[in-house]
């Protein structure tokens, strides 16, 4: 084993990673010979202890401090799952994939960069572009994970690429797609193993520009003048009764941690584990575009630096992320994590006709997000705590439409969106691991309710048929936690604690709201719904496991499928007055318009948790009234 001093500085088990964590994990696997010239760092982050352990810990205690790393060896394409104590200094763990049966570990970024300049000296991509008129130093290349279809593949790190033609460097290359052809490339071997030149598709020709006609609008600015209403401290944030830590992964990105409100736990982490882009072009060019930004691409390493009144407007708290670069050692992006208020329009009001009562509380909301962008797409997610006790997790999708040659109505996958270009239909479907701690901050005793509205028969009881009521049905075992959502039926699930009563004997509890939108569309028998199926279900619930992370599993490039969720209820666990997690999909079923091109206007999908009982009368009752000369009511 080797040893370093003890390296870290965290105050608590949850503390956000530090460079000098990311400086000792480096040391530790470099002095313990898992370091080659090759190799490439493609993971760091932190091993959290089991929540047991962290409701345990009493300030001043001492932290033990894990680091997880995942290395690749691009001579060889092997990777390395390895876990790293920097409080000992000990490798804990080292363990060699296996490429084949376990899959591979993300694309980095210094294989995407490598790509180009092996198609530039590929013969068969420099004829198939010169057949369509272009010049090979004009063409983007655009490597995009492969998947799992070929077992000649299987064991091999492979992209496959599209290609973009740019005129010059002002030039959108998205507005040009070069459809028709795609490589397959092996990235450690450095060869492209395949070019299919299947379809001879012009090459749309209009040159794009993101301004637009002028709006006749006024600045709107956002004062707080007697400043803001949350505190940070250690990175814990407290706000009109909430209090949460602040985390972050270069996996996931922004994690919200022992979420509370009142002094009572709700959540005791969650996060954005998996996304998943799907498409829908069964064509021989893309049948297998699919990508996992999460999983494959780890897309909280694009994390972009954000701007006070560009992303964020008011009084604004920044949160600067540390993270591994591929070299191992700690990055800084600035700006990384944003928190403000925000006012939320009317919260609650009445105007009583026999009181004379009139009374309104405006809303307002806590926000803490960030922004990532990948490749061509944006995205922003939103956590929102509000004064109501309600918790929402809203995405924001926004950028440019990955796009194709427009195929006319004998091919239905795309629209056009522009004179011969073509947007395919895909989705974007996220998987938000909420690992629930209701009243309960070890988050034992919780139990999920699926609740559907009910009608009632005509009968005796209800001779007119007015009646209905509710149903509410325990979810007992994992075999019975894959649930799709109903909008007909109104269906939400309560994450329940028995043991905790509010005034009126009612179990506390806080409930999942979905959007009820469409799951993976994909067949049964298709590869991504084998690797995705996750995204087949609109709720899963797990008992609680620290090492049951990501809803697609550890290693999500070019498995072959059935890790995961699929594997974690195989054991069948006990559901009721238990550890619960949830694993709530959600997300955007996306049939391109005009109106996203050049650029899309941001897009939403979230999902809600709203208290069901948790509060003995409305929370929102402490909000203050307004103290604008404008809203100035008697009573």
């Amino acid at each position: 084993m080797t040893t370093t001093e003890n390296r870290t500085t965290a105050t608590h088990p949850l503390s956000r990673m530090s460079a000098e964590e990311i400086d000792a994990a480096r040391e530790l696997v470099t002095g313990a010979g898992l370091v080659q010239p090759s190799t490439v760092f493609v993971y760091v982050g932190l091993e959290e202890p089991h929540k047991r352990d962290v409701q345990e810990f009493t300030p001043g205690s001492p932290v033990e401090r894990r680091l997880r790393l995942l290395l690749l060896d691009r001579a060889t394409g092997a990777g390395r799952d390895v876990l790293v104590s920097v409080t000992a200094g000990t490798v804990v763990r080292d363990t060699e994939i296996d490429g084949v049966a376990d899959g591979q570990v993300p694309i980095t970024d210094a294989e995407f960069e490598a790509i180009e300049p092996i198609l530039a000296v590929d013969e068969a991509w420099i004829a198939a572009m010169g057949k369509r008129g272009l010049d090979v130093a004009d063409v983007r290349a655009v490597p995009l994970s492969a998947g799992s279809y070929f077992p000649d593949e299987h064991g091999h790190r492979v992209v496959r690429v599209l290609g973009f033609h740019q005129a010059d460097p002002e030039d959108l290359p998205w507005a040009h797609p070069v459809d028709g052809v795609v490589a397959y490339v092996d990235i450690t071997r450095g060869v492209t193993t395949a070019v299919h030149d299947h379809l001879d598709l012009p090459v749309p020709a209009e040159r794009v520009s993101l301004a637009g006609t002028p709006r006749d609008l006024k600045p709107i600015e956002i004062t707080q003048p007697e400043g803001r209403s949350f505190t940070v401290e250690d990175d814990v944030v407290r706000w009109a009764g909430w209090e949460f830590r602040v985390g972050f992964d270069v996996r996931e990105g922004l994690t919200i941690n022992q979420l509370s409100v009142d002094g009572r736990s709700v959540v005791h982490r969650a996060s954005i584990a998996e996304m998943v882009v799907p498409y829908a072009d069964p064509s021989p060019v893309r049948f297998w575009q699919n990508y996992f930004d999460t999983g494959e691409y780890l897309f909280a390493r694009y994390t972009n630096s954000l701007e006070l009144g560009c992303d964020c407007l008011g009084d604004i708290q920044y949160f600067d992320a540390t993270i591994a670069d591929e070299t191992g050692h700690p990055r800084v992006v600035r700006n990384a994590i944003c928190l403000h208020e925000e006012d939320y329009g009317v919260g609650w009001k009445h105007t009583d006709m026999f009181t004379g009562m009139a009374e309104t509380r405006r809303s307002r909301r806590l926000v803490i997000s960030f922004f990532t962008t990948i490749g061509n797409y944006d995205y922003g997610f939103y956590w929102y705590l509000y004064t109501d006790g309600t918790v929402q997790l809203e995405s924001k999708a926004t950028g440019i439409v990955f796009t194709s040659a427009y195929r006319g109505d004998e091919h239905p996958y795309a629209t056009e969106i522009a004179p011969g270009l073509g947007a395919p239909f895909h989705q974007h479907l996220f998987s938000a691991r909420l690992d629930m701690a209701v009243d309960a901050g070890d988050g034992s005793g919780n139990t999920v309710h699926e609740v559907d509205a009910v009608r009632v028969p005509v009968s005796e009881t209800n001779p007119y048929g007015n009646a209905f009521t509710r149903s509410l049905t325990p979810i007992t075992r994992e075999s019975e936690g894959g649930r799709l959502t109903d909008a007909t039926r109104g269906r939400t699930w309560h994450v329940v604690n028995p043991g905790k009563s509010n005034r009126l004997g009612q179990p506390v509890g806080y409930a999942l709201h979905p959007e009820n939108a469409p799951v993976l569309l994909a067949d049964d028998s298709s590869s991504i719904h084998q690797r995705a199926t996750f995204a087949t279900k609109s709720l899963w619930v797990t008992e609680y496991d620290p090492a049951e992370r990501y809803p697609a599993g550890d290693f999500v490039n070019q498995h072959p499928g059935a890790a995961g969720l699929p594997a974690f209820v195989q054991g069948d666990a006990p559901l009721e007055d238990t550890d619960v997690v949830l694993w709530h999909t959600f997300g955007l079923t996306h049939f391109p318009r005009p109106e996203d091109w050049p650029v899309m206007p941001t897009d939403y999908a979230g999902f809600v948790l709203k208290p069901v009982g948790f509060f003995d009368a409305n929370p929102a009752l402490g909000v203050p009234a307004s103290t604008s000369s404008h809203c100035r009511g008697e009573g």
